[in-house]
């Protein structure tokens, strides 16, 4: 598809900690479905986002880690291109991560567009790790936060023990079911998850 009539714009977020013995070269490869869908040859040659204001995809060496702040012009065929990104860093990932990832309706003018009017905007939440315990680590902090910070409205932080506890005990259960359904070759339940973001407003961009 050319990137002059995509019908969105995908923008790329988060940073995966990798194992100390990752190369270059196989990091390239683990991101080859978001370069190549872009067009480009290489991780060198497609890691520049579509937005000159974007670091894009980044090999930290000091971190030894990848950060991604990249956008590209595609379509709905780009989520498979993610679900190969996902299974490449695995892989390769120390300890679990999240990845933002929003779909931003190219043809949606707010201002113009009528009240009732809805984009065609998605945001998804993508979770990477070496094993399903990392990766439900990473789900579990980030309910955490999500949940502590909107209880912080009306309790202090310190009554809110007991909820981080059920919270835990979720997720021991799913582990426990997961181990127990002998699939630990299987990403969890909601490893590939998605919060939906039609409608309503939209999500801003990283700013940097």
């Amino acid at each position: 598809m050319s990137s002059y009539n995509a019908a969105f714009e995908i923008h790329v977020h988060g940073q995966v900690l990798l194992r100390a013995d990752v190369t270059f070269e196989q990091l390239q490869d683990a991101l080859r479905p978001l370069w190549a869908y872009a067009g480009a040859r290489s991780l060198s040659d497609g890691a520049q986002s579509y937005y000159d204001e974007e670091p894009g995809i980044k090999f930290d060496e000091q971190e030894h880690a990848v950060q991604m702040c990249w956008t590209v012009r595609g379509d709905d065929d780009f989520r498979q291109a993610l679900d190969d990104m996902c299974m490449g860093l695995n892989e390769l990932a120390e300890q679990g991560a999240a990845i933002e990832v929003t779909f931003y309706d190219t043809d949606f003018d707010e201002e113009e567009a009528p009240e009732e009017a809805q984009s065609r905007d998605d945001f998804l939440m993508l979770f990477v790790g070496p094993n399903p315990a990392a990766i439900m680590q990473v789900q579990r902090d980030l309910l955490v936060q999500d949940v502590i910070n909107m209880m912080e409205r009306h309790f202090d932080a310190s009554e809110l023990s007991g909820v981080v506890a059920e919270v835990d005990k979720l997720f021991s259960q799913r582990f426990e079911a997961l181990v127990s359904s002998l699939e630990l070759g299987k990403p969890p339940r909601g490893a590939g998850g998605s919060g939906s973001g039609h409608g309503g407003n939209r999500r801003p961009r990283h700013l940097h």
